[in-house]
């Protein structure tokens, strides 16, 4: 146990000591010089090698162009890891990882936070499969930009292009065969990526894509927490989002959110999911049974703006989907419908139901399950 122990310390303390030394002066990576998104999408805006490197890995912070629901080009940031080593002459194989939610604000992205790689769930395992991992914030966070919480194509955008950034990196050694993996929002993120991959991002090889409790049926997901701290949480970061997006649809949240609703919104959207959890939970407690005005899914634009953004088309690549039977956030019923819709569209999907996982922990508790399922595609 103390050689484990050991052996970890020297894994992990380097890269927390690097990621330390880079605090004073992150801000300034994150500031978007005057007419940055003008350009290509997936086109690398900066780039900057990370100090605190994972063992055996290199990693670069980037800032990269994209495309958001209406066409606009915007910013997003993100990671990029890689093995040490030659890559194979074709390439390696590129994971692009969609994260669970952090929140909304700037700040909550995952690539400002100290350790960065801590969320990127099997990230070891990955790397140790040859694979280069990019890992993007999504738009709006981490740098200036419209708020793109479970807006799908704006999120799917951005993963594939976080795929052609790290293209950008020669020593990331990045290919064009690709896997998507995501985890609750950014299993949403994972499967809009997929079904957008063939039109939108047509030299990339979609390979595989693998979710885990995924956002995917937006309708049924807030329905399923109209009366819960789950549910403010959620529509807390949502409704603000779809506000601002869809504006010009008529999405006025005093036609779905209560006005104590609409008081505490501002303040909720300030704050990280993890970092924040308690404070969150401290100010949406007094409004929760009293925050839906009425149930999105039968008022419009909102019935609509849900199902949109809500994953279901058909895609080229096999699927492998993991559920929590523990989940009480994304409920195991929901996933297993979409499971079925998925298989009626004619995909492959390798179902996982796992018995003692929650939501916080069935991406971690897939990855044995993932590692097999990889090795059986000869990815």
């Amino acid at each position: 146990m103390a050689t484990l122990v050991a052996i970890g310390a020297l894994a992990v303390v380097p890269r927390l000591v690097g990621d330390e030394q880079e605090r004073s002066g992150l801000a300034e990576f994150y500031r978007a010089p005057a007419g940055a998104a003008e350009g290509a999408p997936g086109s690398v805006v900066r780039v900057e090698p990370m100090r605190g490197d994972p063992l055996d890995a290199d990693a670069w912070r980037i800032m990269y162009r994209t495309t958001d629901v209406h066409g606009e080009r915007v910013l997003a940031t993100g990671v990029v890891i890689a093995p040490r080593g030659t890559p194979p002459s074709e390439g390696r194989t590129v994971l692009a990882w969609g994260h669970s939610t952090s929140g909304t604000a700037e700040q909550c992205a995952p690539s400002r936070s100290f350790d960065p790689f801590i969320d990127v769930e099997g990230m070891r395992m990955m790397l140790d499969r040859g694979y280069t991992i990019v890992a993007t914030d999504y738009v709006g966070m981490g740098t200036a930009g419209p708020d793109s919480y479970l807006v799908g194509v704006t999120a799917g955008n951005s993963v594939l292009d976080s795929v052609r950034a790290a293209r950008e990196i020669p020593d990331a050694g990045a290919g064009t065969s690709v896997i998507l993996w995501g985890h609750s929002q950014g299993g949403q993120a994972a499967l809009f990526a997929a079904e957008r991959a063939e039109a939108y991002a047509p030299e990339l090889g979609l390979t595989a894509v693998a979710v885990a409790a995924p956002a995917a049926d937006l309708t049924a997901l807030l329905q399923g927490h109209l009366d819960d701290v789950s549910g403010a949480t959620i529509g807390s970061y949502a409704f603000e989002a779809y506000a601002q997006v869809y504006r010009d649809r008529g999405a006025a949240l005093d036609s779905v959110l209560t006005s104590e609703a609409q008081r505490v919104l501002p303040r909720m959207n300030e704050l990280c999911l993890l970092t924040d959890l308690s404070e969150l939970h401290r100010i949406a407690q007094p409004v929760v049974g009293d925050f839906f005005a009425a149930d999105p899914g039968s008022v419009e634009p909102w019935a609509t703006l849900l199902r949109e953004n809500s994953a279901g088309a058909a895609f080229d690549a096999p699927l492998f989907v993991a559920q929590g039977m523990r989940d009480r956030l994304v409920l195991p019923d929901d996933t297993e419908q979409f499971v079925e819709h998925e298989r009626e569209q004619g995909i492959e999907v390798d179902f996982h139901p796992i018995a003692e996982a929650d939501h916080g922990t069935v991406a971690y508790l897939a990855l044995p399950a993932l590692d097999s399922w990889l090795d059986s595609l000869g990815v």
